[in-house]
């Protein structure tokens, strides 16, 4: 199975490591063709409207847009998941919405700067009993959630980590720890995305 990380901005070689770890063959993407074979993929923190761009001018966008409507699963980490959010706030009113799918309204770098990073353990209950560390950098805030969005992990009562069929989304960057947990539960839905596939093509 090989699962890609978008290799445009963020901890690109720290999320490869976490999959490889896993006995996952990861792969950068940068371009449309490059999203060829892959069971699923990973997009990393960074400034989500210099990404948006970037995949739009590649055709990223387009061609990651339409394999999302098929099903294909992603996960967006921190800028990441401004781009998969249905909806977005920011400081000057409403930003552009990208790729969408998650049925999020979030708002962009609301847990403060850079110098207001943070750590924090909090529960996760689909990963098993003991907390998962994690690490927010500029995060983005998710204030409103669909009936479709399944709460994963919360933060003083507000949603982090979240998913919806295929795609799955947090505040935080799960690559800054040894915890291969969110890691793994992502796999598992591109695992079931390949083998659904292989099912289908199968007379």
């Amino acid at each position: 199975m090989r699962i890609g990380v978008l290799a445009i901005q963020g901890d690109v070689r720290e999320h490869r490591r976490h999959l490889e770890r896993l006995g996952v063959d990861a792969t950068e993407v940068r371009r449309p063709a490059e999203l060829f074979g892959l069971a699923g993929l990973i997009m990393p923190g960074g400034e989500s409207s210099t990404i948006g761009m970037l995949m739009t001018e590649s055709g990223l966008l387009d061609a990651l847009h339409a394999k999302m409507a098929e099903g294909f699963p992603v996960y967006g980490t921190c800028a990441g998941m401004i781009l998969v959010a249905n909806r977005v706030q920011g400081a000057r009113g409403a930003s552009p919405t990208w790729l969408g799918g998650l049925d999020v309204t979030v708002a962009r770098n609301a847990y403060g700067r850079q110098v207001q990073s943070f750590e924090a353990d909090i529960p996760v209950r689909a990963l098993g009993p003991e907390p998962v560390h994690v690490v927010f950098i500029r995060a983005p805030r998710i204030v409103a959630a669909g009936p479709a969005v399944h709460v994963l992990g919360q933060l003083d009562d507000e949603p982090v980590l979240v998913e919806q069929g295929p795609f799955l989304a947090s505040s935080f960057h799960p690559e800054l720890t040894d915890d291969l947990r969110i890691h793994r539960y992502f796999a598992a839905k591109a695992l079931r995305f390949q083998e659904a596939g292989a099912a289908k093509s199968v007379p």
